[in-house]
């Protein structure tokens, strides 16, 4: 906590060699936020911590198996390593699902910096006829 009281945030990069999944892009200036996807049965639940975002400033896309997220900084965030200082004003990130996604009735709600996303299942089913 600083002197009036507000709240710090740090953003951390994660190194690529970590994880292919969490990797920020320095050439492009984007950030790659945190994220957890947790199945249940009917349904993905799908968050994203996205400190230092405006609600109005996050947009989400989605195609048959995917969900990307991008997100503008309120400001600009310096990252300085090895005498480099590179500026950040994005966070992206797309994942990948394991199955189809309803995208009429996927919904999202953003709250203190925590982006919940709910993707309903695509469940598809046939009358299997008997010989």
């Amino acid at each position: 906590m600083t002197e009036n009281n507000q709240k710090e945030f740090e953003i951390r990069m994660v190194p690529s060699s970590i994880s292919p999944l969490f990797h920020d892009d320095i050439e492009q200036q984007i950030l790659s936020p945190l994220s957890c996807l947790r199945e249940y049965g009917t349904y993905w639940l799908l968050e994203f911590d996205l400190p230092l975002v405006n609600k109005k400033d996050i947009e989400i896309t989605s195609d048959e198996n995917s969900i990307s997220v991008e997100a503008k900084l309120k400001e600009t965030y310096f990252e300085e390593k090895f005498g480099k200082k590179t500026k950040f004003e994005y966070f992206k990130k797309t994942i990948t699902l394991p199955g189809k996604i309803n995208n009429k009735r996927t919904s999202a709600k953003f709250e203190k910096g925590r982006l919940k996303i709910i993707i309903p299942k695509t469940i598809s089913s046939r009358k299997i006829i008997i010989k």
